[in-house]
């Protein structure tokens, strides 16, 4: 394999070239001109000795060899462009891109990023919720809260709270002559669940999620939990809660602003503290941007004065 590469403008010429099968798009994408992206095509065949496009009057066609490029080429230069995306990262000294999962960003962190803007109203921060674990190494972002996760290599880890889980649901569930008064009342209630089982980083967390593992930990052996509805998404079981069509496996961390609403409560006033938390993670790269370390020590002073409310 050779060691060296034609210019990066002629590669470039070529992948937009035959990515959109003409040159006049390929100019356009590249804001020159159809003749600039020709001579450019035309300069890479010279250097690499092979014929890539051909022309039959107004049709365009990649030869064999333009077609056997192609592909690694267009692979190139989007790393190149998230490489990129990368570095006007780590140089955006007022922005901080925080990884959390859905439930907890709706739930906990974005209703407490309006104080956030007050307390620091020169930094920026893009809330990135998904399911997935990005790799904080790499960059891809600034800052993860994760849940249960028990190795976190080499990053720095602050621990935000420990779980605590209690069964939750609508005021409008409690008293009468049908409503809950016990926990063996949960016999007959709806349960609703989140399916945890595609997610292969929760293999901690599942067990803990499941009523039947709850009602054993808190010493309701003998109560059934048999009933019950699954959703993909924890924010919809919250909603159903909260609407009142069932109860809840809920962490009391995470939902006490829906608690404290009086949208929420706990009937049976029994929890169980499994042995997981959540924490906020980050590297020691990350923590150079000043803005990165703002928002994770003002996060870490949020939770010490939620604490001493509560």
């Amino acid at each position: 394999m050779t060691n060296w590469l034609p210019s990066l403008n002629s590669l470039r010429a070529f992948e937009a070239t035959a990515r959109l099968c003409s040159f006049k798009k390929a100019a356009d994408e590249l804001k020159v001109t159809p003749a600039a992206v020709k001579q450019l095509v035309t300069k890479l065949e010279d250097t690499v000795g092979q014929k890539l496009v051909s022309r039959d009057g107004q049709k365009m066609a990649l030869t064999s060899a333009g077609l056997s490029g192609l592909e690694d080429l267009s692979s190139g230069f989007r790393l190149l462009a998230r490489g990129v995306d990368r570095i006007r990262l780590q140089k955006s000294d007022a922005r901080v891109v925080v990884s959390v999962d859905p439930s907890f960003a709706a739930a906990w962190l974005v209703p407490k990023m309006e104080n956030f803007k007050l307390d620091c109203p020169g930094i920026e921060v893009l809330i990135d919720s998904s399911m997935q674990i990005v790799n904080l190494a790499r960059g891809d972002a600034h800052v993860g809260i994760r849940f249960g996760v028990r190795d976190h290599g080499d990053l720095i880890v602050n621990r935000l709270f420990d779980e605590e889980l209690s069964a939750m649901c609508s005021p409008s569930l409690v008293g009468g002559s049908k409503g809950l008064t016990n926990i063996k009342d949960l016999e007959q209630a709806t349960l609703l669940r989140w399916d945890l089982s595609k997610f292969e980083w929760a293999v901690n967390t599942r067990a803990i999620n499941y009523w039947r593992t709850w009602l054993d930990s808190v010493g309701a052996n003998d109560v059934s939990a048999a009933k019950g509805i699954t959703y993909s998404d924890y924010n919809l079981a919250v909603q159903a809660a909260v609407a009142g069509q069932g109860v809840i496996l809920g962490s009391r961390p995470v939902l006490q602003p829906l608690l404290d609403q009086s949208l929420l409560i706990d009937p049976f006033d029994i929890s169980s503290n499994p042995e997981l938390g959540y924490d906020i993670v980050t590297t020691q790269d990350a923590l150079q941007n000043e803005s990165v370390e703002s928002f994770v020590n003002w996060l870490l002073n949020c939770v010490k004065e939620t604490t001493k409310k509560s």
